[in-house]
């Protein structure tokens, strides 16, 4: 008889997430269990939730509930599940009491043993069962490397800290462990992802730790290095998120200018106009971002700047959001993502004075995107000639797509590369080319493969 426990699971929410969602099923393969395609071959349905948003509540909720409705038993973890009612009781629990467990985020060892009460496991795990880079849920040459859980700050629009708790930093040569056995497996991109990147290390005060036996200091700079120089024996990429402008953000860029990490810097501002940062409890101001971009710039030239802003926080007045268009004109960021404002229940900024409209909050959200559209077709044209290096994500009918070293995958452009005529065989996923930029729009490159 076939005694195969298979397990069906949905992700949600960000690469943070995801990893969480990555570590959960390599435990499971090693288990013995297996992945279900559908609710109705599962035994059991696991749903990784996010809560950031209202938005994102409510898609958690869709999933969990179609997973209780074609199958019946569900297992919830992630950052909804450590959402608590007043009296203390799960949220979740409170609006679909059906779920047979609820866990947070970072729980694996939870969820393995909620696993265990209602599908007891199939025999005792066996290492050889697994890949070494454990269940990746990304394509093959691309994976995310979580560096620390949690954070410290204490923004007024998140509550990513009650969810997910304090800054919580791995030690170094267990990421260094893992990025090893993620680039021996043929990943070519690595993408340090944490809530804030550029803490790490400062719950353990930057203590001394080791890799290959030679000390590396638990500090995202040396962090970068090390992971920068391992990544080059293999030809990889190594790409940071979630940057908060630290004055070692400086260094960071020396790194990026000398190629040891992607001069791309993901970094949050959120907004630009000094009241509106104190009222959202963050840190400096336009000026001085616009001083350190102006900086990076210089440092190196190649970088790329992601950030994200919202519009319509609490109390945003007309000469507060008209100084943050004013703002972008000049630091012409150049990838950008724009939230309309989104109250989320337990974020101190539902407390404020003067709440801006929804329709108003959705207007200038259209507003900025409509300008920075405007930017971002500009600063892309200037790459026309210009010969790049695309990491190819899938192959298509005459040649592939990809990103170059400014694409983030899933949320910032696509290169279109189109091999010459005449060649034969097909372009690969996970391979390393080059291709001469010929023709953009306000978000996507199109180039010839340059043999």
């Amino acid at each position: 008889m076939n005694d195969t426990k298979r397990i069906g699971f949905v992700s949600l929410g960000c690469p943070k997430a995801l990893v969480d969602a990555e570590h959960i099923l390599t435990r499971l393969k090693a288990e013995g269990y297996e992945t279900a395609a559908t609710y109705g071959e599962a035994d059991l349905v696991i749903v990784n939730t996010c809560g950031f948003i209202d938005a994102a509540v409510e898609e958690s909720l869709e999933s969990i509930g179609e997973a209780l409705a074609e199958n019946g038993k569900v297992i919830v973890t992630g950052c909804l599940g450590a959402r608590k009612e007043a009296d203390g009781e799960a949220f979740i629990r409170r609006v679909l009491p059906g779920v047979l467990e609820v866990t947070g985020p970072n729980a694996t060892d939870e969820v393995l043993r909620a696993v265990h009460r209602h599908l007891p496991r199939p025999h005792e795990p066996f290492v050889d069962l697994l890949p070494p880079q454990g269940i990746k849920l990304t394509p093959r040459h691309y994976a995310y490397l979580k560096i620390s859980e949690g954070c410290n700050h204490s923004c007024t629009f998140c509550i990513i800290p009650s969810l997910r708790g304090k800054l919580e930093t791995r030690p170094v040569g267990d990421i260094m462990q893992e990025a090893e056995r993620l680039l021996d497996a043929g990943v070519k991109e690595l993408l340090l992802v944490s809530q804030d990147t550029g803490a790490y290390g400062t719950d353990v005060k930057y203590r001394t730790g080791f890799w290959g036996g030679r000390p590396v200091r638990t500090h995202i700079v040396q962090l970068a290095e090390a992971l920068g120089t391992l990544a080059a024996r293999y030809g990889a990429w190594v790409r940071l998120h979630y940057v908060y402008p630290y004055p070692h953000v400086d260094q960071l860029v020396g790194l990026m200018r000398d190629g040891l990490i992607l001069p791309y810097l993901d970094v949050p501002l959120q907004h630009a106009h000094p009241a509106v940062l104190k009222r959202m409890k963050r840190p400096a101001s336009g000026e001085k971002h616009l001083e350190r971009i102006a900086a990076w710039r210089e440092t190196c030239p190649d970088l790329t700047i992601r950030s994200t802003f919202i519009t319509g926080f609490p109390g945003e007045t007309d000469a507060e959001f008209a100084a943050l268009l004013d703002f972008l004109k000049v630091a012409r960021i150049d990838r950008l993502g724009c939230f309309p404002y989104s109250p989320v229940e337990g974020a101190a900024a539902n407390a404020l004075d003067n709440p801006v409209p929804e329709a108003i909050r959705e207007a200038r959200r259209a507003e900025l995107m409509l300008m920075q559209e405007a930017i971002s077709r500009d600063k892309l044209q200037q790459k026309i000639g210009s010969v790049m290096r695309v990491l190819l994500d899938e192959p298509v009918r005459g040649g592939a797509t990809g990103r170059s070293f400014a694409d983030a995958p899933e949320i910032d452009g696509t290169v279109y590369v189109k091999k010459p005529k005449g060649m034969r065989g097909k372009l690969r996923a996970g391979e390393f080319v080059t291709a001469r930029i010929t023709k953009t729009d306000a978000h996507d490159l199109w180039g010839e493969l340059v043999v």
